[in-house]
């Protein structure tokens, strides 16, 4: 499977995004998905995921209750709504899938994921 994301942009603090991630090659409800995102001179890091069957998700905590992962299934995308933006949001961020033995799992760390998207920026000015 192929993974675009798009959707970054630059924004001010307490906007929102919408970034979308979308699949080709394999459908996206077939995977489990998961943000990441990277900020310069950092290790990249867990953002938010979901399962496979949809309904199991995970956030990291610097982004409970402001961001939201979500999948349409017909559009073949996975989605993370972000709300009240902070500046230490910012940085690229990253979309990735994995095939898995069991529909509910979902995984925070980058090693457990085999297909990545190519990254959107994400700026964040206060």
């Amino acid at each position: 499977v192929q993974l675009q994301a798009s959707g970054g942009g630059l924004v001010q603090a307490g906007d929102s995004l919408r970034l979308d991630c979308t699949a080709s090659g394999g459908t996206v409800s077939s995977y489990a998905t998961g943000w990441f995102r990277q900020a310069p001179g950092k290790e990249r890091e867990f953002v938010a995921a979901l399962s496979s069957s949809g309904d199991v998700t995970y956030y990291a905590d610097s982004v409970k209750g402001r961001f939201t992962i979500s999948r349409d299934n017909a559009k073949n995308t996975v989605y993370l709504q972000m709300n009240s933006l902070k500046p230490q949001d910012t940085a690229v961020y990253y979309c990735a899938a994995v095939t898995t033995l069991q529909d509910v799992v979902v995984l925070a760390y980058p090693g457990g994921y085999h297909y990545w998207g190519q990254g959107t920026q994400v700026t964040v000015s206060s």
